[in-house]
């Protein structure tokens, strides 16, 4: 099911919710389409693709975090664009770059997206050792790296 984004009253981007989801905002009176799909409808509603809150809600998870997003697989696939580390074809896992059973970590500075293939040439060992390199270097993430805008 497709993604509707979603904005705080004074325009701040708070996240995608399902298009079921905004529906369901639309019409308990909750948000107003701020763009639509042209010349679709949902119902009674212009298909959105995204909306805006008419109240504002204090998103204090955001602030608390400075931004940060928490780590997550789907996250580190949204940061790399769903693009292999190694090789940038299209991924469909996650690497530990530094392997676990070597003493890496699972957070966003030790892992990255990988194809198979490359996952399982590199297997467990370190970039260096498998004699692979990385394409671009693993990072925190804030909020807008994950969802845009």
């Amino acid at each position: 099911m497709s993604q509707v984004i979603i904005y705080n009253l004074d325009g701040e981007l708070l996240g995608t919710v399902t298009l079921k989801h905004a529906i369901k905002m639309l019409y308990r009176q909750v948000a107003q389409v701020h763009e639509s799909v042209p010349g679709e409808m949902y119902g009674p509603y212009p298909r959105p693709r995204a909306v805006m809150l008419l109240h504002y809600v204090y998103a204090r998870w955001r602030w608390e975090r400075k931004g940060r997003v928490p780590y997550s697989k789907q996250g580190v696939m949204r940061r790399d664009r769903h693009r292999c580390a190694y090789c940038e074809k299209p991924a469909t896992t996650v690497d530990h770059v530094i392997p676990r059973c070597q003493g890496g970590s699972t957070d966003w500075l030790n892992v990255v997206a990988a194809c198979e293939r490359c996952n399982c040439a590199k297997g467990g060992l370190t970039p260096d050792q498998a004699g692979i390199a990385l394409r671009h270097l693993p990072f925190v993430p804030v909020f807008t790296d994950i969802w845009g805008r």
